[in-house]
């Protein structure tokens, strides 16, 4: 089965199901779904970076400072969270990921999901699939910050992130 055949739950405005969709068709008709981002962090804090390949359905070639994806229908966000986050570091075994947020992403262009963002410690040696990941590696938050300018990212993970910042100022 291709990843445009995926069934996807297709929700709401509320994040309530009201169908399912193959996630080709929910791409092609702008359908509203689920996704999940696992910002996941090295043991000396350090954010996984990656690159996405040129043949991912969508944002190829971007960069993005989270792993996950959408949520499969009839999935839970905490197991597709771990799902996700196990697939595209290339791990099994990693605790599971900490929900922290939700919001609904929507570029006013036909790109619309609910998505719960999460947050992760990993400790394992990464392998990323070679069909997601062109390139990968630990970065500090700093340079993350400095290369937000330079590079250019997927924009729902630029949302998420911008959100996390909000999120850690309003809870420290």
């Amino acid at each position: 089965m291709s990843a445009a055949d995926e069934l996807l739950d297709i929700v709401d405005e509320d994040d309530r199901v009201v169908g399912q969709s193959p996630r080709g068709e929910a791409y092609a008709r702008g359908l509203r779904h689920r996704c999940v981002f696992v910002l996941a962090r090295d043991g000396d804090g350090r954010v996984f970076v990656h690159r996405r390949t040129p043949t991912k359905l969508v944002f190829p070639s971007l960069y993005d400072m989270f792993v996950g994806g959408v949520v499969g229908a009839g999935e839970s966000y905490d197991d597709a969270a771990l799902r996700e986050a196990e697939e595209e570091l290339g791990v099994r075994g990693l605790p599971r990921p900490e929900p922290l947020f939700k919001f609904l992403y929507d570029d006013g262009a036909g790109r619309t999901w609910w998505s719960s963002v999460y947050q992760v410690r990993c400790d394992l040696p990464v392998n990323p699939q070679a069909e997601e990941v062109a390139w990968h590696a630990f970065v500090p938050e700093d340079e993350v910050e400095r290369r937000l300018s330079q590079w250019e990212w997927v924009p729902d993970g630029l949302d998420a992130y911008r959100r996390l910042k909000e999120y850690r100022r309003s809870t420290h």
